[in-house]
């Protein structure tokens, strides 16, 4: 395989990442999974695997995450 057919693994899923997404807009959970057409928990089950993944302890701090690691955009 040559290196530039090389891509790396991403991080959060396609979901998790459109709920940081909304996330950083100011979103409610309620506000996230009406526009997700998804349930309040399933909001919160996302948010909370991310943070797993990312190893921190607060929404914040997986928000602070994420940028510097350039996977999300204010």
């Amino acid at each position: 395989m040559e290196e530039k057919d090389y891509k790396p693994k991403q991080l959060l899923t396609k979901r998790e990442k459109e709920v940081f997404e909304l996330l950083v807009q100011d979103k409610t959970t309620k506000e996230i999974a009406q526009e997700l057409f998804i349930s309040e928990k399933t909001v919160r089950n996302h948010i909370s695997n991310a943070m797993q993944k990312l190893g921190v302890k607060g929404r914040s701090q997986a928000v602070i995450e994420l940028l510097r690691m350039g996977e999300l955009k204010l």
